[in-house]
This record gives C-alpha cells, sequence and structure tokens, in this order.
C-alpha cells in the first residue's frame, strides 16, 4: 500500500511541476535535457515499466550506462510531444497502468517472486515497482531543480527505493574500483533503513541486513542518500553539511564507498 501511495502521489506531484506553467524549453541543471525532454523520457519509461510489469517483453539497451543513454536518445528522437500536459497526463496514466498490471501479477499465485526482465536485469515484480519509484523520484527532483520549485522526495519515499537499490546496486558495480578490494559496508538511513555491502576481492554482494562486524558504518540522511546513489549530489558537500557520519575499524574506506557504483 505505501508503495502504490508513493507512486501515485510522485507521478500526480511532477505533473503538477509541469502543469504549473512549466517551461519546457528550460535546461535541466546539470544535464542535456530541457524540462519537455525530461518529462518525455519520464512519459516514455513510465509506459515501458507498464508493459514489463504487464508481461510484455521489451527491450532498452543491455543494462550498461552507455546503451541506456543510447535507447534513451533514440526513444526521444522516435516520440515528438513536449507539450506541459500532454506529458503530464501521460506520466499519471502510465504510472497508473504500471500500478494496475503490477497488482494483478502480486494477485496470481507466486507471480510476485517470479522475475520480469527489466533495463537492469531480472527482478521481481516488487522490485519493479520500487524500480518505478526510484526513477520517477530522480527525474521528478531534475525538474523540480530546473524549475524552481520544491522536489518530491522524502524519508518515506527513499526507504521504498531500497528494494531496487539493494538489487541493482551489483548490477552498478565499477569493476575498476572494486579490483582488489576487500571491505565490509554497513549502510544505515537516519530514521530507519539498512544493508549490508561485502567487496571480496572486487566481487560485490548486497544483502538488506548489515554484516554482524563491519569494516566500516555509513549512517547517512535519507535524501542525501538517495540523491548520491542516483548521481544528483557528491559526499563532500554531504560531509560539510554533517548528512553523513562514518565510524568502524576501517573508517578511511567511506569515501571509496560512492565510487564503487554507477549511477543506474
Amino acid at each position: 500500500m505505501a508503495g502504490r501511495v508513493a507512486i501515485r502521489g510522485t507521478a500526480e506531484e511532477i505533473a503538477a511541476l509541469l502543469r504549473g506553467g512549466a517551461d519546457m524549453e528550460r535546461r535541466v541543471p546539470g544535464a542535456e535535457w530541457s524540462v519537455g525532454e525530461a518529462a518525455a523520457h519520464l512519459a516514455l519509461a513510465n509506459e515501458l515499466m507498464a508493459d514489463i510489469a504487464a508481461g510484455h517483453a521489451r527491450s532498452y539497451g543491455d543494462g550498461t550506462p552507455q546503451s541506456l543513454a543510447a535507447a534513451n536518445e533514440q526513444a526521444l528522437a522516435e516520440f515528438a510531444e513536449r507539450g506541459a500536459e500532454p506529458l503530464a497526463a501521460m506520466i499519471v496514466a502510465q504510472a497508473d497502468a504500471c500500478l494496475k498490471a503490477l497488482e494483478e501479477g502480486v494477485e496470481k499465485e507466486g507471480a510476485a517472486e517470479e522475475d520480469v526482465f527489466s533495463p537492469l536485469g531480472p527482478m521481481s515484480l516488487d522490485v519493479l515497482g520500487s524500480y518505478l519509484l526510484t526513477h520517477m523520484l530522480g527525474h521528478g527532483y531534475d525538474l523540480a531543480r530546473a524549475l524552481g520549485r520544491a522536489h518530491m522526495i522524502d524519508r518515506a519515499r527513499v526507504k521504498l527505493t531500497l528494494p531496487f537499490l539493494i538489487t541493482v546496486m551489483p548490477r552498478v558495480t565499477n569493476t575498476a574500483r572494486t579490483a582488489g578490494l576487500t571491505a565490509c559496508y554497513s549502510v544505515r538511513l537516519w530514521g530507519g533503513g539498512q544493508f549490508g555491502v561485502t567487496v571480496s576481492d572486487g566481487a560485490v554482494s548486497v544483502d538488506a541486513r548489515p554484516p554482524a562486524r563491519p569494516d566500516c558504518t555509513i549512517l547517512i540522511e535519507p535524501v542525501t542518500f538517495l540523491l548520491m546513489a542516483l548521481g544528483r549530489c557528491d559526499q563532500w558537500s554531504a560531509i560539510a553539511r554533517g548528512r553523513i557520519l562514518v565510524w568502524g575499524r576501517k573508517p578511511w574506506l567511506a569515501p571509496r564507498f560512492p565510487a564503487l557504483f554507477t549511477a543506474p
């Protein structure tokens, strides 16, 4: 229920940003897209997620950042709509379509645990719902920044992104950064939410339960955590603002952690 409310609420808040007289030509800070292009990408991505949740096979890159970027650009080139109202309506409608497909899938005995095939690899329907929310929050944040409005990321919604992030982290490992590294991390979010990451000679595993004896514990403010995970902010500014605390037997491992992964 919480996931459904968060997905629908996020879609509606993004739509409200666009319907509030958004300048669709304005550039998104730190990105190559305009507001119109970012909104079009969100509309198309929600449609893609709805199709995947309904069991339709969709090819969309091979999971690497380069292939996903290429697939995004091709999809945008083939989809001409950049108007605020049509895109706002499509974002909400496709989020609803995805929710409906997810609910129908969960109602089938055992279907919730079966894998569907997303742009970032196989995952359960529950994780796909978390993926949808995470993706909308990332681009919703971009749109809010571009338009000078408040974003929609909060502690409760960040906690709902953890199933997706925990699933996908081993798939977005930066092997150049993990090579030769052996380390055990506990990551904890202020107010609840946690997971563990173990790197063993470059191989990465992630578990919803932190290890009993981590080398390094990272306590991080939830919104900062998600923005860092999605490549929207860097650790040094977060540390300077007191949003990250670190302790353990090897606290010097903490600054290496963000670079172990490529933002999905």
